[in-house]
């Protein structure tokens, strides 16, 4: 479609050496002709135009004092990219890859993940080329403290409401909202999310995204009849969402058989057990290669990766594009029948042709791993009304959201001629829902 090739170029153009960025755009315009040749208004008023184009972009210096006392220098990256819905939402990413185009590319794909959720929030993202592995806490609160420093003017419980993201768990957020709570002088509960559970936090934020992943590629078996019991389940990252997608899995009867990390990965073909993998990363901050030394029968590779065992369904739980198209083809050869995103923009724009050419199940990150988001959301939920759930009552929420976002994308597809397209589906329905919001606010 012209328009849509127009306004893709104009994105080329004015963002320059931003690859991932111009990769999540060119995801979601492309899907999106069927939706503006059947309504007219997504033409009007430059709304593309506006839609891939920050409200507000934040960049900062962040220093701090490291424990030898020498001043270290990071940047740090707020970027505000769409309030149509409500306040803007999205984590905070610490990590050395972290740059303006890595932080636009996730804040653009919050948008329309959020917009899933039906939960009333904006699409926005952040972090800093900080990396907290290897540092003490003292060093870690001391970067929080200097990062809030300057960050704590731009957000608010009604304006921009911050979560973690790689390298950002409850310490961080801990540190973070100390900071913020002293300069502002209020116990904001609601203005970060991911809190401890003592003073806001909420039962199954930290399980949410890796549970609502599996509870989403259950969802697409049961179109086909099928279930999660017996299949044997490949996992990539250690991480939280990778872990609680590894619990997850196991809950249902399924067999998660590998993990990984930046060093290497596991393959432990009776089945990861998810409690010594949580002693590994959670509390020791250790290498799969510690998890594979302590666990009979587990091996751990330097070469290849995850995606070479064979299986029946496929979880990309890491970062972005780290399944290609080689890694596609050989996961179809060995019969996989479901691939659900669980990092953001895991799959190459070839892997995703390939799945969906083969007519296998296969989720989009921006449905599939949405249930951190939506947890939050239940999270600010509980703050604004001075209240805890309890778990099985924020699981079960958690639950009905993502059967509500499987059951959308589904029907949107349909709707548009392309059954059982979930990529089609989760961005028409987003897109629809963040477009009609921005027609009734006006050119703004």
């Amino acid at each position: 479609m012209k328009r849509i090739e127009e306004v893709y170029e104009e994105v080329l153009n004015r963002n320059p050496a931003e690859p991932e960025f111009h990769q999540a755009v060119h995801e979601v315009l492309e899907t999106l002709a069927p939706a503006i040749e059947k309504h007219s208004r997504y033409q009007d008023y430059a709304l593309l135009e506006r839609l891939v184009e920050p409200e507000r972009q934040i960049i900062f210096r962040v220093p701090w004092i490291d424990d030898e006392g020498k001043v270290q220098v990071n940047r740090g990256y707020r970027v505000e990219f769409n309030s149509a819905l409500g306040p803007y939402k999205g984590g905070l990413r610490f990590h050395h890859s972290v740059n303006r185009n890595i932080i636009k590319f996730l804040g653009f794909e919050q948008i329309f993940k959020n917009a899933l959720t039906g939960q009333g929030i904006g699409g926005g993202k952040g972090g800093s080329d900080f990396d907290p592995h290897g540092k003490s806490d003292n060093e870690v609160m001391r970067f929080c403290q200097s990062f809030m420093t300057e960050l704590y003017r731009h957000i608010g419980a009604q304006t921009d409401v911050p979560a973690g993201d790689i390298g950002v768990g409850a310490r961080e957020i801990g540190y973070l909202f100390g900071q913020y709570k002293r300069l502002t002088n209020r116990f904001e509960a609601g203005v970060l999310t991911g809190k401890a559970l003592g003073w806001g936090g909420s039962l199954v934020r930290t399980e949410a995204t890796g549970y609502g992943v599996v509870l989403f590629a259950q969802s697409m078996l049961q179109t086909k009849g099928e279930g999660l019991a017996g299949q044997r389940v490949v996992v990539s990252g250690s991480g939280n969402v990778a872990t609680y997608a590894v619990q997850k899995v196991e809950q249902l009867g399924a067999i998660p058989v590998t993990i990984s990390d930046s060093s290497g990965w596991v393959h432990d073909p009776e089945g990861i057990d998810v409690e010594l993998l949580r002693q590994v990363k959670e509390v020791e901050r250790g290498r799969v290669s510690d998890y594979a030394s302590r666990k009979k029968g587990a091996e751990f590779y330097k070469e290849g990766y995850v995606w070479d065992v064979a299986c029946d369904i496929a979880l990309p739980c890491a970062t972005q594009n780290e399944l290609n198209e080689k890694d596609a083809r050989t996961l179809l050869k060995n019969g996989c029948k479901v691939v659900a995103e669980g990092a953001n923009m895991p799959c190459t724009p070839e892997a995703i042709e390939l799945f969906q050419e083969s007519r296998i199940l296969f989720a989009p990150g921006k449905a599939a791993n949405a249930g951190g988001v939506a947890t939050s959301a239940l999270e600010m939920q509980q703050n604004a009304s001075r209240a805890q759930w309890s778990f099985d009552r924020a699981e079960h929420e958690l639950t009905k959201i993502m059967e509500k976002i499987h059951d959308d994308c589904l029907a949107t597809a349909e709707e548009y001629g392309q059954p059982g397209d979930y990529v089609l589906g989760a961005n028409i329905t987003g897109f629809e829902r963040v477009a009609d919001a921005m027609l009734q606010h006006g050119v703004i």
